[in-house]
Parts: C-alpha cells; structure tokens; sequence
C-alpha cells in the first residue's frame, strides 16, 4: 500500500512538472509579443513625429534647390524680402493645377509687398514620371511661372517642412532670430475657384504686413499626396 500511495505521489508530481514547462513558453511568447507590440507603437510615434515637421513659431532652415532656369537658389537670394510664400506643388496633380493661376496672381500682387513665393516640387518623379525636372521646365513655360519653381532632388527639404499634400503652403516671416514659420497648411478653402469663401493665405500675409499674427495660423492642406519611391 505504501509503495502504491508512493507511486501515486509521483505520478503527480511529474504531471505537475510537465504543467509548468508547458507554461513557461507561453509567458516568453507572451512576454516577447508584449516587446513587440511595444516597439512597433513606439516607431510608429517616432515615425508620426518626423512627419509632423516645421510648427508655427519654428525656425525654417534654408534650403539651396535647383530652378528650373537651371540656377541653384534659396531665400538668402532675397535680402530685400520681408518673408515667403513656400509651396509644395507639382505638375500633375488637378489641385496643384487648379491653383496655378492663384499662385500667380499672389505672387504678382505680394512679392512687391516683401512676400515672393517660392514653388517646390517634392515628387520623387520615378514615382510619377510628369513630375520629372524637365517636365517641370516645359509646365513653367507653358503657364507663365512668376515664380521660381524648384525641384527637390533626392527629397530633403518637403521632410523638414511636414509637407503632405500638393499644394501645401507655409509662410515664413524674417525676423531678427531667423526665418520663423507663420502660417502653415492651405491656400483657401476650395480648389474650385468659384467656390471659395475663405482665403487663408491672403488673410495671413495681409496680417503680417500690418505686423499681426495671422489667424488662423493653421489650416489643413488638402490635394495629392507626396509621392515618393522610399
């Protein structure tokens, strides 16, 4: 009977033993899972916040671009200039196309005023061919460009901007400490010119010129995407 109930005793105990080894794996994979989840949340953020780029009050690093006259330039080619109008634009986007025009009667009425724009195209064009630089001449020439028209080769500046869309504006004022962002997101509320009631970026360069903070300050670009090959 002893040796029976000794028995006993250790069939148990191994039946208990192997229970916990078939435990453990779970808690690793659950544990490792938990990691994962982790760290994926936490790339998402980084990545969220490398998107976000230039807020309203910061500081907008200079940029040296190629024209499509061929000429390298940036915006300590204007020391008369009070500020700029920077766009993110394209050639084959139907917002960017419908705005056009807008953008060359503002640059016309406002550069005069201390305000240029400056045209960037931030497509990467083997992501779509119409955006190719030399695609970008014929556009310029075509439509009568006042401005410059930039392309972003290997697409550093748009990054540091947060650009998203095409059209995507930011109005960068010169002030004593650098050249400070003061308006960000879009030209007006419709791509359909007709349809426009609310005029952003006139509103905020016509309070900068009367020496206001433009209000609003923000606004969210809509258009196409940026594209890109990365």
């Amino acid at each position: 009977m002893a040796i029976l109930k000794q028995g006993i005793l250790m069939f148990l105990l191994l039946v208990l033993a192997a229970s916990c080894s078939n435990e453990a794996p779970k808690t690793d994979e659950a544990t490792t899972a938990e990691t994962a989840e982790t760290t994926v949340s936490e790339q998402k953020e980084e990545e969220k916040t490398e998107i976000l780029g230039y807020q309203v009050g910061d500081e907008a690093e200079d940029f040296t671009l190629k024209n499509v006259d061929g000429k390298m330039l940036s915006m300590a080619d204007y020391p008369e200039a009070k500020g700029f109008v920077i766009v993110f634009t394209c050639n084959h986007c139907p917002y960017s196309i419908a705005y056009e025009d807008r953008l060359i009667e503002l640059d016309k009425k406002y550069k005069v005023l201390g305000y240029p724009v400056i045209a960037i195209n931030p497509n990467d064009p083997e992501a779509n061919e119409d955006d190719s630089y030399d695609k970008m001449i014929v556009r310029a020439e075509e439509k009568g460009f006042t401005f410059p028209y930039l392309m972003d080769e290997g697409q550093k500046v748009y990054p540091k901007y947060g650009a998203t869309k095409t059209p995507h504006v930011y109005v960068v004022n010169k002030t004593e400490s650098g050249n400070e962002v003061a308006y960000i997101g879009a030209i007006d509320d419709s791509k359909d010119v007709e349809s426009v009631t609310e005029h952003y970026l006139t509103n905020a360069l016509d309070a900068l010129i009367r020496g206001e903070a433009p209000q609003p300050s923000f606004t969210k670009a809509f258009g196409c995407s940026v594209k890109s090959t990365k």
